[in-house]
C-alpha cells in the first residue's frame, strides 16, 4: 500500500479545506498512492476556538459525505481529521474512507493535550478499531495519543500492522516525530505514519517532520518544515522480516505487568 502524507499549512474554513483536499487527492492518486492522510483537524482548522469548532462539528454530516465523494471521485482512500459531534464538546476525530467512498472507521482522540484540546474537545473513550484497508490491518491515532506507549502497544496486540496518525505538533516538540514515532514503530514491529502541519495557526508554529517509520524504526520518508507531499510504500516482506527479528510482542511477560498487561 502506497501512502501519501500531505504536510500542509492549515486551511481556514470547511469549503476551502475540502476544495484543497480534492485537488491534492487527484495529484496523489495520479502518483499511484492508495491512501492520502491529512493533518489533525484538517477540515476547518485545529486552533480555531471552541465556538468555531462546535459550529464545524454541527456540519459533520456534510463534511463526511464530502470526504466520501472525494475518495470515490479521485479513486483514493482517505484518513482525514475533522470535528465530530460530542457531549459536552465536539470530538477531535478522524475518519477512514476507502477508495469506493465507504467509511471504514472513525476515531475520537483519547488523550487531550493542553488548553486548546481541553477547551475545544471531549476526549474519546475507546481505542481505534483495527480495520482492513487495501489488504493491511490499520488503526488510527491522533497526535498526543502516540506519546503513550500503552496505546500503540494495545493496537499492535489487537493486530494492527500500521497506525495512521494525523497530528498538529508544534515547536518545540520535535522529539515526538524524531524519537517517539520511530520508537513506537520499532518496539511494536509496525509501520507508523505521522502527518503534521507546517506554518502557523494562532500561537502555534507547526514543525512539520511528517514521517513514515518502518517496523525496524528507520524512516521510509521524512519531511522538513515546508509544504510537501510525502510518499512511502508499505512492504509485507519487510514487516514479516522485522517481526522475526524483533520479538517484543511474543516475548512480553504480561504476567508481570499487572494492570498494564
Amino acid at each position: 500500500m502506497k501512502l501519501a502524507l500531505w504536510q500542509t499549512r492549515p486551511v481556514s474554513g470547511i469549503e476551502a479545506a475540502l476544495k484543497a483536499l480534492s485537488d491534492v487527492a487527484e495529484i496523489a492518486a495520479s502518483e499511484g498512492a492508495d491512501l492520502l492522510v491529512t493533518p489533525e483537524m484538517y477540515v476547518g482548522g485545529y486552533n480555531i476556538g471552541a465556538e468555531r469548532t462546535a459550529a464545524h462539528a454541527d456540519k459533520a454530516p456534510f463534511v463526511v459525505e464530502s470526504l466520501k465523494a472525494i475518495a470515490k471521485t479521485r479513486g483514493i482512500a482517505l484518513v482525514a481529521g475533522l470535528a465530530l459531534p460530542g457531549n459536552p464538546r465536539p470530538y477531535n476525530a478522524c475518519v477512514a474512507i476507502d477508495k469506493t467512498g465507504e467509511e471504514v472507521a472513525r476515531y475520537h482522540k483519547t488523550h487531550l493535550f493542553g488548553g486548546v484540546d481541553r477547551t475545544q474537545f471531549t476526549a474519546g473513550d475507546a481505542l481505534s478499531p483495527v480495520f482492513d484497508l487495501n489488504g493491511w490491518k490499520v488503526a488510527l491515532a491522533i497526535c498526543y495519543d502516540v506519546e503513550f506507549l500503552e496505546l500503540t502497544r494495545a493496537l499492535a496486540l489487537r493486530g494492527a500492522e500500521t497506525i495512521i496518525c494525523p497530528t498538529a505538533n508544534m515547536t518545540p516538540f520535535d522529539s515526538v516525530a524524531t524519537r517517539l514515532v520511530p520508537a513506537r514503530a520499532e518496539e511494536n514491529a509496525i509501520y507508523m505514519a505521522y502527518c503534521n502541519y507546517v506554518g502557523a495557526e494562532g500561537q502555534f508554529a507547526y514543525n512539520g517532520l511528517s514521517c513514515v517509520a518502518a517496523p525496524d524504526g528507520n524512516d521510509l520518508v521524512r519531511g522538513a518544515e515546508a509544504d510537501d507531499m510525502l510518499y512511502a510504500t508499505l512492504d509485507r516482506a519487510a514487516l514479516n522480516a522485522a517481526r522475526k527479528a524483533q520479538t517484543h510482542l511474543t516475548d512480553r511477560r504480561a504476567d508481570l505487568y499487572g494492570d498494564l498487561g
